[in-house]
Formats: structure tokens, sequence, C-alpha cells
């Protein structure tokens, strides 16, 4: 990494571009100029445009020089970059199944656009994707290959306008959250949905107003003489606005009333943690986001960044068994799962599975996870093969049992 950081360095202070947009801008004064002179004496163009061949000239010929470092530096870095990231060829496959589905596809993307906020963006794809002609091949789950793209896409629902009103007011309650450090509407939000919030059992609601208490608590921290004020309206809200909260948070409340006994030296207080807690607005940030969403029927984190985010955490090793595949001149041949396990991180496991550690074979309902007396698990059709329908002992302790006694385990 060091000959590559080495090579930006480079391309950095030698990438200067300042004097390529001066010169630049001699050549677009020059051709204003003599513009200019035409339109007043349009009998003088053939002497003013010979007058201008040999300076315009000169000024493409300076860009290019100044540019000459620019074009080196990035050819440099590139062969750095080429030296140190070796191309590889992507896993490949002959069942690919997305390949059927272009409108999944399709749909994915225009609800990523917007949920980034990006609806022009979004609006100009969904008008390139109806005007196209693919169509999703029919399969047993979609026997209706001729359906109209609009169809497939649910370009009705994406289009409308209530579901963009609802990301734009979302981003917008987002900035004031996070950038102006004003919670009202997303209090105003959460209390407009306070019921279908409680169904949930989100504690939205109930943490958008503990903030504000805080902030309005420490609002004056930072001035002199003005922490007496700040106390005030933090009470004066929690009278107001906690009375509805006591069935279920009376002890979060009871703690923040505490606090109001350590004001003066509230930092090295019990409660320094929460009224000094950097990161709360960012949490609470996400919070909100999820719930927003869930409301909406969407989850929290975009499909279409999980997917990529959890294929590029998986292709080191497609990769490795890429190449094992061709030394041993083997095939993939299950289409449904990965040959392989990929260890995904823990917010990447959205669907419990287990694999059979005697078959290395993924469970299904046919086939579901048995657990033994002694507490080891296999498939049900390992379980039979090991048992043959008698007393067996388990292949991984010293342990004894008969089939009848092995528990389904339900994922």
């Amino acid at each position: 990494m060091d000959a590559l950081l080495e090579e930006l360095e480079r391309l950095s202070e030698g990438g200067n571009l300042s004097r390529s947009v001066d010169d630049v801008q001699k050549t677009i004064d020059l051709l204003v100029k003599a513009r200019e002179s035409i339109s007043t004496k349009p009998g003088s163009a053939s002497f003013t445009l010979a007058k201008l061949q040999n300076p315009v000239k000169q000024s493409f010929d300076n860009v290019n020089n100044d540019l000459k470092e620019t074009y080196k530096g990035l050819g440099n870095y590139s062969k750095a970059l080429d030296k140190k990231f070796k191309d590889k060829p992507l896993p490949t496959t002959d069942y690919d199944a997305l390949s059927s589905q272009p409108a999944l596809i399709n749909r994915a993307i225009a609800m990523h656009l917007l949920r980034e906020g990006q609806f022009s963006v979004a609006s100009t794809f969904l008008t390139d994707a109806t005007a196209h002609t693919a169509r999703s091949k029919s399969t047993i789950d979609s026997p209706y290959p001729y359906a109209t793209l609009e169809h497939d896409l649910g370009i009705d629902s994406l289009r409308s306008e209530t579901l963009r009103k609802q990301f734009a007011n979302m981003y917008y309650m987002l900035h004031e959250l996070k950038n102006e450090r004003n919670l009202l509407p997303a209090i105003q939000w959460a209390r407009a949905h306070s019921t279908r919030l409680e169904e949930r059992g989100s504690n939205l609601e109930f943490e958008l107003g503990r903030l504000q208490f805080v902030w309005l608590f420490m609002e004056g921290a930072a001035g002199e003489g003005s922490n007496g004020s700040s106390l005030r309206k933090a009470l004066h809200y929690a009278r107001q606005e906690f009375g509805h909260f006591q069935g279920r948070y009376l002890r979060e409340i009871q703690f923040l009333s505490g606090a109001v006994a350590f004001s003066p030296n509230l930092q090295q207080s019990p409660y320094g943690r929460l009224f000094h807690n950097n990161s709360s607005w960012e949490e609470l940030a996400n919070s909100f986001t999820r719930e927003f969403c869930s409301l909406l029927g969407l989850s929290a984190d975009s499909p279409l960044y999980i997917a990529a985010t959890a294929g590029a955490i998986a292709l080191p090793t497609l990769l490795k068994l890429q190449t094992i595949m061709k030394e041993k001149r083997t095939e993939w041949t299950t289409q449904h799962e990965l040959p392989v396990e990929i260890p995904l991180p823990p917010p990447y496991r959205f669907h419990s599975i287990f694999v059979c550690p005697v078959s290395k074979e993924q469970t299904t309902d046919q086939n579901p996870p048995m657990m033994m007396p002694c507490g080891h698990v296999v498939a049900q059709e390992s379980l039979m093969r090991l048992s043959k329908n008698s007393r067996f002992k388990c292949p991984y302790c010293p342990g004894e049992s008969h089939p009848r006694d092995a528990k389904k385990v339900f994922l």
C-alpha cells in the first residue's frame, strides 16, 4: 500500500489544474473579444479570424502541456492500482437466480433511489425501465410472462406522489434532528402514529421525548447563569409530556428526575452517561429511520445495499471456490443454496438456517433439524441413516439414544 499511497500523493501534488483553467479562460476571452469585434465590424471578419489563429493555437498548446503531468500521474497511479489489486475474473455459474427477473432488479434499484431521496433520478430510471422491452421469463411462480413491465415493477406504487412525499418528509425530519437539533417534527410524527408504534412494541416516541428533555436540560450548559432557565424548561416539558408514559417507562422517568439533584455536577454523577452521550442523536436518527420505514412496510436498510454488501463479503470465498473447482474439474451443482458456508455479520442474518454437521446439507421443512437427548443436532435424514430405526451412538459424543427420543428443532 505504501507505493500506492506514494503515487496518490504525487498525483495530488502534480495534478493542479489551475494553470490549465487559466489557459482555457484566456482562450475563451480571445474568442469572445473576436466575436464582439466581428459583430461591430462585419467587414473585418477575415482579418480578425486570421489574427486569431496563432493565439488560439498557442493557447491549446499551453493547455496540452499543462495536462501532460496530470496524464503522467494518472498513468502511474493506474499502474500502481493494477499491480496492487490484480484483476481476477468474477465467479461465474450457469445458474443465475436473477437472470429471469429483470423487473425485480429494476424495482430494487428504483426503490433504493427513492429511499436515498434521489427522486428525479428515480423518475428518470422508472421512465427508462418501462420503455425497455425486456420482460420477465415465465416460471412456476410467475406463469404470465406477457404481463406489462409496469405491473412487474409496481410502477404505480413507486411513481405515486404519496410515497415520494413520505420519503421527502422523512428526510426533512432527519435533517432537523441531526443537523438542527430540532426534535419537534419527529415528535409530532411519532405522536400521530403512536398507536401503530405501540402495536409494534416500539420505544421511539418515548426516546424522542427523553432526548428532548435532555436537550432542554443541557441547553444552557454552554452559557453562564442560564442553567436555571434550562432546568425549568426541562421540568415543564416533563410535567407536560411524560404523564402518559408512566405506565411503561416509570423507571426511566424517575431516572431523568433524579438527575435534577445532580445538575451542578452532572457529568461526574451517575447520570452523566445519559446527559453527555455524543452518539445519542445519531442512534435516535437510526431508530427513527427504522421505525418510519417499518410503518411503510419496508426494511430499515435498502435491500439493494444489503444484497450488494453481502455479495462483496462473499466474493473472496466464491473466488477461492471457483479456483478449486477449476483445478479439480468439478461443477457447482446446487441451484438454491451456496456450495460453501459464507460467514456474514449478525446484521445480515435475517433467516435462521441450520446446516447438518453430518451431511453438510442445509435443513428444510421436509428434512428438519432434530435434537438428540445429549443436546447435539443433526438433520432428520442423517438421524435415520445413523440409527437405522434402533439405538445408536451420537456422532459427536458417547451418548446413546433412540430416534424416537429426538425432538424437532424449530428455527
